[in-house]
């Protein structure tokens, strides 16, 4: 009997030591927007952001006290103007971000070079290579960064508020009187979205048509001719400041555009439709009022 005491106890013994080395080592397990699995064995405390969107959304996480590096345009919130820049999302300086020591890195695979993001995780970073194209992906993105980063609960809350805001958007407004739109990205070249962009659904989400859905690239250049072959009921546009931008009126050219005779020009500033973030919300909140206000033209047009 001694001898079995002792081998239970070194059985014991061993289970124990076996049971904490595999506690020390579990990890945070996740897969980011291309299927890659990021794997940590601890929260993230060193934190690189390779694009403003990503900043912003690892803000949102309740991350931003980690965030070590950003890139230029990474300006909200405020606090983020303040953390050291690696570069540009399109020219990332390697150098720059190696010194800062990162536990992770969260990328943005269509904006960030994919030479850079290789030579990173060669270089054993873990990367998050993020990629929105829904609007149901932004919820699932947040928390997944609140996981990767130690904030699951904020996280949580955040995105349920989101999830949340959609729903009752869409609940309010997809099903309206539909309304044709022009999304204007830019003036020259001229600019818009088709249906994969974020921006698209957030048009569907507030019962608009994007007239140029079905074009094959995401960002198609197109003419003046196609826009005015389209007559769309309104036009929405936010250039790249927060201020309307002066060419959006030059519409006003064309008075046989139904926009143009409806009135129905108008602006969302850039940050709150063309960056994949909570803020989002904001841009479609902007956007269901001013198509409604497109259809109140339409409803009092056609009865006159």
């Amino acid at each position: 009997m001694p001898a079995l005491n002792h081998l239970l106890s070194a059985f014991l013994l061993a289970y124990l030591s076996i049971t904490q080395a595999i506690a020390s080592t579990v990890v945070i397990e996740v897969q980011d927007d291309r299927g890659h699995k990021v794997k940590l064995s601890q929260p993230a405390q060193r934190i690189v952001s390779l694009a403003p969107s990503t900043t912003e959304l690892l803000f949102s996480a309740g991350a931003g006290k980690q965030v070590v590096g950003v890139v230029s345009y990474s300006n909200f919130p405020e606090e983020a103007q303040r953390i050291t820049s690696v570069g540009s999302y399109n020219q990332v300086d390697l150098e720059s971000v190696l010194a800062l020591n990162p536990d992770l890195v969260v990328a943005w695979y269509s904006g960030n070079s994919p030479a850079a993001i290789e030579q990173l995780k060669r270089l054993g970073m873990p990367v998050y290579l993020t990629e929105t194209r829904y609007l149901e992906q932004l919820p699932v993105t947040v928390r997944k960064l609140g996981l990767l980063t130690g904030h699951a609960d904020s996280a949580e809350k955040i995105a349920e508020q989101l999830h949340q805001g959609l729903v009752t958007l869409k609940q309010q407004y997809s099903q309206q009187r539909p309304v044709r739109v022009f999304y204007q990205v830019w003036d020259e070249p001229l600019i818009t979205i088709n249906q994969e962009n974020l921006i698209s659904q957030v048009i569907e989400l507030c019962g608009g048509q994007n007239v140029f859905a079905d074009l094959n690239s995401i960002a198609p250049r197109i003419s003046v001719e196609a826009v005015l072959q389209a007559n769309p009921d309104v036009i929405i546009a936010s250039g790249m400041e927060e201020q309307r931008p002066e060419w959006l009126d030059a519409w006003q050219y064309w008075p046989s555009l139904n926009a143009v005779k409806q009135q129905q020009l108008h602006f969302i500033p850039p940050d709150l439709i063309q960056r994949q973030t909570p803020r989002v919300l904001q841009g479609a909140i902007l956007m269901c009022q001013q198509l409604a206000q497109t259809r109140q033209r339409l409803s009092k047009a056609s009865n006159e």
